[in-house]
């Protein structure tokens, strides 16, 4: 498992004071809101302050102190570590999915590629000699099981995306 969780990209400056806007990679801006430091090309930054605006996070990071600092890091992702981000029990991270081998009925479907948020439920993406949208629900999604790589799946009419 990665260490460093990319958080977003720091998409422009704001103002003229060394703030930088942040497009979050996360599921809302305001979880940004609770880290003191922030890893932007190996480099630690500690956050002086943050908030919300609209569905990005407005960030003063200590040394970056004018709009020409802040701007040598527009364009570069900023990374937590995860030891700062304790998930609640029966969450994960997406960056701890993607490539997990999809088991159903025990034999392998495919890997999963991306993990899309939906408005009742998150959906795996899930791509083998098929594709497959796959709702994250009990019914048809067990616990992954990280230390053997895998997760198993149920599936049901609807789910195979490439069929014909």
């Amino acid at each position: 498992m990665q260490q460093l969780l990319d958080a977003g990209e720091l998409v422009s400056t704001h103002g003229v004071q060394g703030e930088l806007k942040l497009l979050p990679w996360t599921d809302s801006p305001e979880f940004l809101l609770d880290f003191d430091r922030l890893s932007i090309d190996g480099r630690w930054y500690a956050v002086e302050r943050s908030r919300v605006q609209k569905t990005c996070v407005l960030l003063k990071l200590r040394g970056v102190d004018s709009v020409e600092d802040a701007a040598r890091l527009v364009k570069k992702i900023a990374k937590i570590d995860r030891d700062d981000a304790p998930l609640p029990e029966g969450s994960h991270y997406i960056a701890d999915l993607i490539g997990l081998q999809v088991l159903c009925g025990g034999e392998p479907i495919g890997r999963i590629t991306d993990v899309l948020s939906m408005p009742g439920n998150d959906v795996y993406v899930v791509r083998g000699k098929h594709s497959y949208l796959i709702p994250v629900v009990r019914a048809y999604v067990d616990e992954p099981d990280f230390d053997a790589g895998t997760v198993n799946v149920r599936l049901i009419e609807g789910m195979q995306t490439d069929a014909n």
